[in-house]
């Protein structure tokens, strides 16, 4: 199958360890795809399979009409749209821009206003459910800025996702993932610990998931992290790093609002020094060695 047809030319920036398996899923669609990421070898497997490689930001906004991007942290979101080479520098009008990085909302209302200016539509709208969500295109996308805006992206979120909702103006799609990660940073305390204590007390682990998986103490971190943790399984389907700079940014603008939130800052403290004994690019799971001292 050819998009091309369409008219519909994606460009995509960022093909980490979730970028690589959403860019798959619009280039299995077939949507003509160019790619840009710093390092290029992570583009390598796309660009075999049919991607065009881009040199820079700038020629990868000015040959495409819809720009998604999935990069790191704050600092890159501002890089990539804002600076000189950036996008909505090089970006026609009437392009959709959509960036899936968990960022700040208050960056988010900052791109969206100048987007406007520019007469580029933009959108925010990060995502959830990390590698196994990206592979089995299930991600939960929530979404920021003009209706217009995201009917037109519709088609090409569905190919990522599954549970899609424009959550309000931009910046709101960014507000509603630090939702999400409130309750996921007190949640993986609560995962941890119960694996700890269950090996304390001599139980089984995995015949204890078959009993608590189903009842008031299902999660998703129940379901599909601590089946890792159990078998010492620490690689990331979501970097410690990125979850220390998610919460991070639920904190300030928490703050801004006049609300704390005990549970959040307390589970930074703990990744934060999870990541200085050096386990800054495991998994999220990785917060289990803490809690046994096993660093």
């Amino acid at each position: 199958m050819n998009k091309a047809s369409d008219g519909i030319i994606i460009g995509f920036i960022g093909t980490g360890v979730m970028g690589n398996s959403m860019a798959g899923h619009l280039l299995k669609a077939g949507y003509p795809l160019h790619l840009y990421t710093r390092t290029r070898s992570r583009a390598e497997t796309l660009c075999e399979k049919g991607a065009i490689w881009e040199e820079s930001i700038a020629d990868l906004a000015g040959k495409s009409n819809v720009i998604i991007t999935m990069v790191g942290f704050p600092d890159d979101v501002n890089q990539v749209y804002l600076e000189n080479g950036g996008i909505l520098e090089n970006a026609a009008p009437g392009t959709l821009v959509i960036d899936m990085t968990t960022s700040s909302p208050a960056l988010a209302r900052k791109i969206h206003q100048k987007a406007v200016e520019l007469d580029i539509r933009a959108l925010d709208a990060p995502v959830s459910g990390g590698d196994i969500g990206a592979r089995n295109a299930t991600l939960s996308i929530m979404a920021g800025g003009d209706r217009d805006a995201f009917d037109m992206a519709m088609p090409i979120l569905e190919l990522m996702g599954s549970n899609i909702f424009l959550q309000g103006e931009a910046g709101s799609g960014q507000h509603t993932k630090m939702v999400n990660q409130i309750v996921i940073a007190s949640t993986m305390m609560g995962v941890c610990e119960a694996l700890a204590y269950a090996e304390k007390s001599g139980l089984d682990p995995d015949m204890v998931l078959k009993s608590i998986g189903g009842g008031a103490a299902e999660s998703w971190s129940l379901k599909n992290l601590a089946p890792r943790i159990i078998k010492g399984d620490f690689e990331p389907g979501f970097y410690v790093k990125h979850f220390i700079k998610d919460m991070k940014i639920a904190i300030e603008s928490a703050n801004e609002m006049g609300l704390e939130l005990p549970g959040l800052g307390l589970a930074r403290k703990l990744y934060e020094k999870l990541a200085a004994s050096g386990c800054e690019n495991d998994g999220t799971q990785a917060l289990y060695k803490l809690v046994v001292g096993r660093l």
